[in-house]
């Protein structure tokens, strides 16, 4: 049986939702499933934000983009039969990723709405409908496959099917890490407070913040734009920003506060119902080569302790480390291209480089000395490092790679589930398809067998 699966309904994750501006009023069908129309201009808009996120032209994607409609108007069909709703809630926070995802793809709020030619709250408007549909049919979609699980026999069966397409591990280690971050002393951070201080003097006494902010702020997201960050809402900011932004009136500033990117002060230019344009100045603390000496005897000492086994690697994590993905997780990197099983096997050419220069040499059992590293955000941090196990390459088998197994096992059993529900659904409902569309491979299952064929 050929298999059919949602093409993850959020598969061209932003295009859905562009499917619901401006229409006219006589439109091409494209598409009908059961008692809801897919128009051509919903289609086609969508392939343009598909360009518009840089994508190079491509026909095939409008193929999957009706097959990612299709899918999603047969799940929604069904949920309302099942009475599967979703919190509006959700869907407020839905809309809000996506436009702070847009507006930062854009360049800015202003950019965005000049390439919508319309207001982001008007769009917001507009697209809610989309995403709410969307998130109902992903909802429903997990309720087809809530309760499939797999037994070790049918675990067992899946393997022998592999037959001898078997895959080839590479080799995978388990690393674990003790992140320490370096500690301004409070007359170090007090220098960078007096340093934005200064800068709200400046502003307070009639000096325009849009040019202070373009000079000193040191938001990359925002200086360039004077500090401005448009409309934004009570979800959107760090919740100390938010607190200030909406206790202030229209040209009021704010004290200097804290969040976890630095300290800032704001000034308020608009309020507009539950939504605040503001622009901001922001100071980040840079570490001190004081902090870092004395973050290097902190290391050493964590190190020293552990070694002379004062306590385990993973009560060192627990108790030192900064990095709150794997401190509570015995210090262990999770895989991450498999963080919802939580795997600890992370196959070496997936590691960081940095990571991997370490522990080519190490010995399993083995523990690095602290060694200083910049990390994503271009902080510098000191680093101890375990290799807690290793596994030369190897074809797959049971014995090492249950866990593997079984996950792809159980994505087998999903997808075939899911094959067999929209092969009944497409049976007993009402589908067409505009002959615009026949040279789409993929599509043709969705007719062959609908009553539209019959």
């Amino acid at each position: 049986m050929k298999k059919i699966f949602l093409v993850a309904v959020s598969l061209i994750c932003f295009l859905s939702s562009y499917a619901q501006t401006t229409k006219h009023n006589i439109d091409k069908v494209a598409a009908v499933v059961g008692n809801n129309i897919i128009l051509l201009s919903d289609l086609n808009q969508q392939y343009t934000q598909y360009l518009y996120q840089g994508n190079p032209p491509n026909q095939d994607i409008k193929c999957k983009i009706l097959q990612n409609t299709l899918t999603q108007k047969l799940l929604k069909q069904q949920a309302e039969i099942d009475s599967v709703m979703v919190e509006e809630s959700q869907v407020d926070d839905e809309v809000n990723k996506r436009m702070r995802y847009s507006m930062q793809r854009a360049g800015g709020q202003e950019r965005l709405e000049q390439f919508l030619n319309k207001s982001v709250l008007q769009y917001k408007d507009e697209i809610r409908p989309s995403i709410k549909d969307e998130l109902i049919a992903q909802k429903m979609q997990q309720k087809i496959t809530e309760n499939i699980n797999v037994t070790p026999m049918e675990v067992e069966k899946y393997f022998k099917s592999l037959g001898d397409s078997l895959p080839e591990f590479n080799t995978e280690v388990e690393v674990g890490e003790v992140i320490l971050n370096p500690q301004l002393s409070k007359a170090e951070k007090q220098r960078f407070r007096d340093k934005i201080e200064a800068l709200r003097l400046r502003v307070k006494s009639g000096e325009d913040m849009g040019i202070l902010a373009k000079t000193y702020s040191e938001d990359p997201g925002s200086a360039a734009d004077g500090g401005d960050l448009g409309f934004f809402d009570r979800n959107t900011m760090a919740k100390e920003f938010t607190s200030w932004a909406f206790k202030l009136k229209a040209g009021e500033v704010s004290p200097i506060f804290e969040t976890e990117f630095g300290f800032h002060f704001l000034q308020v230019i608009e309020r507009r119902g539950e939504q605040v344009h503001a622009r901001h100045i922001l100071i980040i603390p840079r570490t001190t080569p004081e902090s870092l000496v004395r973050l290097e005897k902190h290391a050493d000492s964590i190190y020293n302790n552990i070694m002379a086994k004062k306590y385990s690697f993973a009560a060192a994590a627990n108790l030192f480390s900064d990095n709150k993905e794997t401190k509570y997780n015995g210090g262990m990197m999770l895989n991450a291209e498999n963080v919802q099983a939580r795997s600890t096997f992370i196959p070496v050419d997936k590691l960081d480089p940095s990571v991997f220069l370490v522990i080519d040499t190490m010995k399993v059992g083995g523990i690095s000395k602290p060694h200083l590293f910049t990390g994503a955000d271009g902080k510098e941090a000191y680093r101890i490092l375990y290799l807690k196990s290793k596994i030369p390459p190897h074809k797959a088998n049971m014995a090492q790679d249950f866990p593997k197994i079984r996950d792809a096992a159980q994505n087998d059993k999903i997808n075939r589930t899911l094959s067999e529900w929209f092969e009944k659904r497409r049976e007993s409902t009402y589908i067409k398809i505009d002959d615009e569309f026949n040279t789409c491979d993929e599509l043709k299952i969705w007719t062959k067998s609908s009553t539209a064929s019959k």
